[in-house]
């Protein structure tokens, strides 16, 4: 379910706390590519979403298989209403199978 895969982790922040998310991906052997595109494609729906100040994925230069979202959202709520938005519904279900471990995002504030 794809509320319960990003939605794992408490802020120690309060409610009004500005979000940052750290999300890794590694892919299966062969499914990169496929991997790429669909972070490519959830990228432009979630950017158009009031809660959320920026996001970008990123490949790894030493590991093509490696892949990262990197989003800042405006607090916890706007990133618990993406989560349970048809695009990154879509996003999970369509990430899930090609990534050779579960879903790893981390909930951050920032210190410095």
């Amino acid at each position: 379910m794809a509320s319960r895969s990003w939605s794992a982790g408490q802020s120690t922040g309060g409610p009004d706390l500005e979000l940052f998310i750290f999300a890794r991906f590694h892919a299966r052997p062969g499914k990169q590519d496929a991997l790429a595109e669909a972070l490519r494609d959830v990228l432009a729906p979630s950017s158009e979403e009031p809660g959320c100040l920026g996001i970008h994925a990123f490949r790894s230069i030493r590991d093509p298989q490696l892949f990262y979202i990197h989003s800042r959202w405006k607090d916890e709520a706007a990133f618990e209403i993406h989560s349970g938005l048809p695009h990154t519904i879509r996003f999970v279900e369509r990430a899930e199978p090609l990534i050779d471990h579960p879903f790893d995002v981390t909930r951050a504030e920032q210190i410095g």
